[in-house]
């Protein structure tokens, strides 16, 4: 969910041509998707992504990094740019981030800083949020974040509080080339002042990410695709997983820029880290 130079219109080999390779669609996989930079850009869709949605009814599921939204706000959002999504197609950061404190963390006083719907959202799943002698500090996109934030994280870290996060993504892409401040570039602050890096990140490229979107679909790595614009979380995250993988963009790496270039293309999905050459 980066933004990268370099456009590659081109659908780059993943290596060296090989006889058995197949199209990314071949055996009609199910679809593990990317949203911000993969479908939309902020408040636009990416051309061709209602109809990558159509052509996959019932056979995808959207994992991504947001952690402002909740599900249902998501769909909501997603409806009205005319993608058919519902809040059980979706798998995101700071809901994750939720059930991993209620999980991992039940009964802690928790010192969140995100969005009032999502914290909301912890205080309905009896997360027992506080502003003061906090156990643990979560972090989600917060565009309220502010200088008093920083000092009150910090101080609640240096008395042994624990540090969880959402999602490491700085930026993701926004219309017209712009680049949008997320989550990973708060928690650069916050590291940066107080030394302390977070025990857990909720969000991809980790596996629980993968795992729920695979759970969701009743489907097996081998038989579900990965679909997104990040090498670092959407490819890196997909082959840890042992997922294969498809990128868009304008990055060295991507194999289309758009869904829309995607559908009419028949490019072979990698499988192998990013930047290491593999099929």
């Amino acid at each position: 969910m980066t933004a990268y130079d370099s456009p590659s219109l081109a659908c780059p080999a993943a290596s060296a041509p090989n006889p058995e390779d197949t199209p990314w669609h071949a055996g009609q996989p199910s679809l593990i998707l990317d949203l911000d930079g993969t479908l939309i850009r902020e408040h636009e869709p990416i051309e061709g992504a209602a109809e990558l949605l159509r052509a996959f009814h019932g056979r995808f599921v959207i994992v991504s990094n947001n952690s402002t939204h909740t599900a249902h706000q998501m769909a909501r959002r997603l409806r009205g740019m005319g993608l058919p999504v519902r809040a059980g197609d979706l798998v995101l950061a700071g809901e994750q981030m939720v059930q991993y404190l209620r999980a991992h963390h039940a009964g802690a006083r928790i010192l969140m800083r995100a969005t009032p719907a999502l914290k909301r959202q912890a205080a309905a799943r009896g997360c027992r949020l506080v502003e003061r002698d906090a156990d643990v500090v979560a972090l989600a996109l917060d565009k309220t974040f502010d200088y008093a934030a920083l000092a009150a994280m910090a101080r609640e870290l240096a008395r042994g509080a624990k540090l969880v996060a959402s999602n490491i993504d700085r930026t993701h892409p926004g219309p017209d080339g712009q680049i949008v401040p997320e989550t990973g570039t708060l928690l650069q602050a916050v590291m940066a002042c107080t030394g302390n890096r977070p025990r857990h990140v909720c969000g991809k490229p980790g596996p629980a990410m993968f795992a729920e979107g695979l759970r969701r679909l009743g489907s097996t790595p081998a038989a579900t695709l990965v679909i997104g614009d990040n090498p670092a979380t959407d490819a890196a995250g997909a082959a840890r997983a042992g997922l294969r993988y498809v990128l868009l963009g304008t990055g060295p790496q991507a194999m289309a820029a758009t869904p829309a270039q995607l559908l009419a293309r028949d490019c072979t999905a990698r499988s192998g880290l990013p930047g290491r050459g593999a099929a």
